[in-house]
Order: structure tokens, then C-alpha cells, then sequence
């Protein structure tokens, strides 16, 4: 029997080690946060046939929060540019936390935060392909990008709606 407890204590540490998923990372940031609540970007329904637009020229170093509704599911899109210019996009939601109702962003300093289990991101490294306890990428495939806008699709968001099933409930 203490094998067995032994062995899934084992697990469950690596689990959380390896998801990066810990508190230590939430003092590396300001106090001063950024969140979809103080944004002034409105709710967008995306209904089929149709895309979320964002236009580039608002996006900075600082995270832009889109909140948008497919379907009457709530979500939420992150787009930024990093410290070289380029523009990164990802869902405002924790690749780990997402399903605990808190597994969300709020920008604090130069970072976002996770409001679930703390990890701290820099916008470099947002829209990263899939690693653990970070914001969850929209890759290149999943958008248009021009000179003017972002595009992402009423298909792909609408496929995405179960990772925000519980979002913000918590």
C-alpha cells in the first residue's frame, strides 16, 4: 500500500512540475493588472460564415483583451505584439487551468498572469505552440493576418468553445 501511495504522489509532483503549474512564478509580477473587465473592447457575436476581425493597428506591447460570443458561448481572444514587432494571439484561457473556472489572464506589469495557479508569461511568449500552464495558442493556421486585421474564423472559435465551458465561473 505505501508503494502505491508512494507511486502516485510521485506522479502527481512530476504531473505539476512538468505543467509548470506553481505558485513561486505570481511574485515576479506588478500589482498593476490589465483585464477583459477594463478593456474597452466590446463583445462581438460571431455567427457562421463569419470571423472575428481585429485590427493590427491597435495592438501594442500590451495585451488586447476581445471578448466574443459564438454560439452564447463566452470567450475570449488575446492578440499583442512582442518585443520584436510580432503579432502573437492566443485564448484567454490556461492550457491546464482552463476547466477551473479561474484559468484566466489578467495582464500585471509586462506579463499575464494565470488567475488560476499564478504562472507569469511575458508576450514573447504568447501563442506558443502547446507546453503546459500557458495561455492557449491560435496558431498561424488558425488566422489570417494582413497589414490590416487578424481574421479568425467562426468554424475555428466555434471548435475551440469547449476549453471556455466553465470559464470564468469559478
Amino acid at each position: 500500500m505505501k508503494k502505491i501511495i508512494a507511486a502516485f504522489m510521485t506522479t502527481a509532483i512530476l504531473l505539476t512540475a512538468f505543467a509548470g503549474c506553481g505558485k513561486e512564478k505570481a511574485a515576479e509580477t506588478s500589482t498593476t493588472a490589465q483585464t477583459s473587465e477594463n478593456t474597452t473592447n466590446e463583445v462581438t457575436k460571431i455567427t457562421s460564415g463569419n470571423a472575428l476581425s481585429i485590427p493590427t493597428d491597435e495592438l501594442s506591447e500590451n495585451a488586447e483583451f476581445y471578448p466574443v460570443d459564438v454560439d452564447g458561448t463566452e470567450m475570449e481572444v488575446i492578440a499583442v505584439k512582442d518585443s520584436t514587432g510580432t503579432i502573437r494571439t492566443a485564448f484567454n484561457t490556461c492550457q491546464i487551468c482552463y476547466d477551473s473556472g479561474k484559468g484566466y489572464y489578467k495582464q500585471e506589469g509586462d506579463k499575464l498572469v494565470c488567475q488560476n495557479c499564478g504562472n507569469s508569461f511575458t508576450m514573447d511568449q504568447v501563442g506558443e505552440i502547446s507546453r503546459g500552464c500557458d495561455p492557449w495558442p491560435i496558431l498561424d493556421e488558425n488566422k489570417t493576418v494582413t497589414d490590416e486585421e487578424i481574421e479568425i474564423s467562426y468554424d475555428f472559435l466555434k471548435d475551440s468553445a469547449d476549453i471556455f465551458a466553465n470559464w470564468k465561473k469559478a
